[in-house]
């Protein structure tokens, strides 16, 4: 005997550009949203039967209708709004799930001014959210980030580490340590303020990246998610991914050259892989 499992379906990848309007300035949001509902929808599955089914296109026009109507600031305001509607006009949906990720627009410097109408790409920084509302319950909240590329020239070093037979990699003292890092936090309740505790976060992962005396990638990146907890107790979690992105040095011997750490090659493959999910103790 075959019975359906878990499942869900939804709308992906609707793309909105929204341009706000105060008098001679705009600021734009473009949003990449992804609309997930889950249910008893087994009689669709097995039967055919579409009658508690709400069309995807259906989900596609809401989120352009919701973008145009709702107050949301943030992303996790919008997609907190998405999930809300779901819930309250669609009696056939168990929970609602939206997820956005944010391209970054800002101002271009114009003969020394910000322009008020024209943006340049701050790529390939991408903020996330991810908000899930199951029916009688309050909607949980996760933001984030990917896409961040960052790196640092000094304090950064691996030694010590477990070697045999295969091992060629040698201690290494003063290397380049770069990343193009993710992470996830969850919020311990919604309707905070986002923007703010967004800005908290990033600028103390960034901080703790840069100040940090780094034994190896997994040292940084727990020091980085700690800072984060201890700075904002509006989370209860932290997930991190720093993929160590190598930069190796480069022989310059045979040309009659030194190379004390001025040269070297980025390589995007293969690369360490390292991640990891911070949370309080109970």
């Amino acid at each position: 005997m075959v019975i359906l499992g878990e499942n869900q379906y939804g709308k992906s990848r609707v793309r909105v550009m929204k341009v706000e309007r105060h008098g001679d300035r705009h600021e734009v949001f473009e949003w990449n949203v992804e609309v997930w509902l889950k249910g008893d929808f087994t009689a669709c599955f097995e039967d055919g039967d579409n009658s508690r089914i709400l069309p995807t296109d259906t989900m596609k026009n809401t989120v352009y209708s919701l973008a145009r109507v709702v107050k949301a600031a943030t992303i996790e305001e919008f997609a907190t709004d998405i999930v809300t509607y779901f819930i309250t006009t669609q009696p056939q949906v168990d929970e609602a799930c939206a997820s956005i990720q944010a391209t970054l627009w800002q101002h271009i410097d114009a003969s020394g001014q910000k322009h008020p109408t024209a943006f340049m790409h701050t790529g390939p920084l991408t903020e996330t959210v991810t908000a899930t509302r199951p029916r009688g319950r309050s909607v949980l909240v996760t933001s984030g980030f990917t896409g961040m590329a960052i790196l640092k020239t000094a304090n950064s070093a691996f030694a010590g580490f477990k070697k045999d037979g295969l091992t060629t990699l040698k201690d290494m003292h003063d290397r380049l340590l770069g990343t193009v890092a993710t992470a996830k936090w969850a919020y311990v309740s919604p309707g905070l303020d986002y923007a703010t505790l967004r800005a908290r976060i990033t600028d103390v992962l960034l901080r703790v990246f840069a100040e940090h005396d780094s034994l190896s990638v997994q040292q940084t990146l727990f020091d980085m998610g700690k800072a984060a907890l201890e700075t904002a107790p509006e989370i209860t979690e932290i997930r991190l991914q720093m993929p160590n992105k190598h930069c190796n040095l480069v022989d310059l011997s045979a040309f009659g050259q030194d190379n004390p750490n001025h040269i070297f090659v980025p390589t995007d493959e293969p690369h360490g892989s390292i991640e990891a999910c911070l949370r309080r103790e109970n």
